[in-house]
């Protein structure tokens, strides 16, 4: 069984090895005597089938090995799929019922089930499921090679409300998990007017205001619970708060996210409202990229200015991107671009381009710029960002992790990302001025 999120949750050695709910006292009886030769505690044959399986897993960390007694499901499969929810990933799990259908034994494997026993059985066939349990449970585990990649953390900040930092989050969230094919968070911290859920046509859910109202209940089975999920490799944590009320928080929350979202995650993007700098500058502690989002505008220069500044103070291992947002093809805009970099003295990194039809379609179809402008510059600069992101953690790992603080040939950076960076057009990539 797998439930969604929690790849670093495995861990066989704090689990119960076997734990058995059933629906009758004659199954219990069966089961017992097997449960001692195998040297596991008969206690842990509990009544109640599979509701009380669903319900004690919600609250209690999985068994090594699960055995769950359909006899009393009206519907075993949606069932088996609510006990996937609660299940900690590598859980194997044993069902018995007393239907005998083989399209409903191919739907239960199919949905995870390790083996599925027709009722009444015998010990011989207990003995051989629950062997066979134990060695799917200790055979060796494929090594993912994203194990070996650094976490990326980075947050998106813009200079100015309305700036389109929100926009460039989710869609370097979205190009994460669907191009770059990593695990991706986006934590959208403004919680009383956050769009990162509304981007994605999603609900929000309670997620990010439970966590606030109660710090002590952040754990990896949170997470699990709270995150929304966009798609396979994308997941939101949004919030819709109610403002008649502030949410009273000392930041805390903010950083336990932080710190089990790194463990769920290969990647998070954090939507920092610019005010959050100042009432929790400890949220960029592990932050290792940050993109500042700016128009080319003189107040936005301005806050360019003053943000750059508290970086250099407050997170001065933060990799830094300054983008120009929706910048006009046509026309003079208030600022020129020399103009505004000799403001900021420094070059903007990227130019993302104003393509009003894409951001129109974007929003009627409740998705990301990045997948309604496909094939546009907009979209190619987002990868570009994307990829930028990618490059910029793994080449400070990679230079971390030398003796001699230089990055080795063998292991170039280059090398490592040459299959994200082939997909953009090569007339396009965009390199800091």
């Amino acid at each position: 069984m797998n439930a969604p999120w929690s790849p670093a949750r495995n861990g066989g050695a704090l689990r119960e090895p076997f734990t058995a709910f059933v629906c009758d006292e004659l199954t219990a009886e069966q089961i017992r005597p097997v449960v001692v030769e195998l040297g596991w505690a008969p206690d842990k044959v509990n009544k109640g089938g599979l509701r009380n399986a669903v319900q004690s897993l919600s609250v209690s960390a999985s068994p090594q090995i699960l055995f769950v007694d359909l006899s009393e499901s009206g519907d075993p499969l949606n069932d088996i799929n609510a006990l996937a929810e609660v299940c900690e990933p590598g859980t194997v799990v044993i069902a018995a019922g007393q239907v005998n259908d083989v399209r409903l034994y191919r739907d239960l494997v199919a949905s995870g089930i390790q083996d599925y026993l027709l009722k009444p059985f015998s010990a011989d066939q207990l003995r051989e499921a629950f062997a066979h349990a134990q060695t799917v449970f200790n055979a060796p585990k494929q090594v993912d090679a994203s194990a070996e990649r650094p976490h990326v953390m980075a947050a998106v900040i813009g200079a100015r409300g309305g700036a389109g930092a929100s926009t460039v989050a989710t869609s370097i969230a979205w190009l994460l998990g669907e191009k770059v094919q990593r695990s991706t968070a986006l934590l959208d911290l403004d919680v009383h007017f956050g769009t990162g859920a509304l981007t994605l046509d999603l609900e929000p859910g309670r997620g990010l205001t439970d966590a606030i109202e109660n710090p002590s209940r952040i754990d990896g089975l949170f997470i699990e619970r709270a995150m929304v999920k966009a798609n396979e490799k994308l997941a939101v944590l949004s919030a819709e708060a109610p403002i008649n009320q502030p949410m009273m928080t000392d930041g805390a929350a903010f950083f336990q996210l932080q710190e089990e979202l790194r463990t769920a995650f290969e990647c998070t993007i954090i939507d920092l409202p610019r005010g959050m700098l100042v009432q929790h500058p400890h949220l960029m502690s592990d932050v290792q990229a940050t993109v500042i989002t700016t128009e080319l505008t003189l107040a936005s220069a301005r806050d360019v200015i003053r943000i750059l500044s508290w970086l250099k103070t407050n997170a001065s291992q933060s990799s830094i991107l300054v983008v120009a947002n929706k910048v006009a093809t046509t026309g003079p805009g208030e600022i020129s671009r020399k103009d505004f970099e000799a403001s900021i003295e420094r070059k903007l990194d990227y130019i993302v381009p104003l393509d009003m039809k894409v951001a129109t379609q974007a929003a009627k179809l409740g998705k990301t710029v990045s997948e309604v402008g496909k094939g546009t510059r907009l979209a190619t600069v987002l990868l570009e960002i994307a990829n930028r992101l990618i490059a910029t953690v793994e080449e400070a790992a990679l230079t971390a992790a030398t003796t001699d603080g230089k990055p080795s040939r063998k292991s170039s950076l280059l090398g490592k990302i040459s299959g994200i960076t082939s997909m953009l057009p090569k007339k396009s990539k965009q390199k800091a001025a």
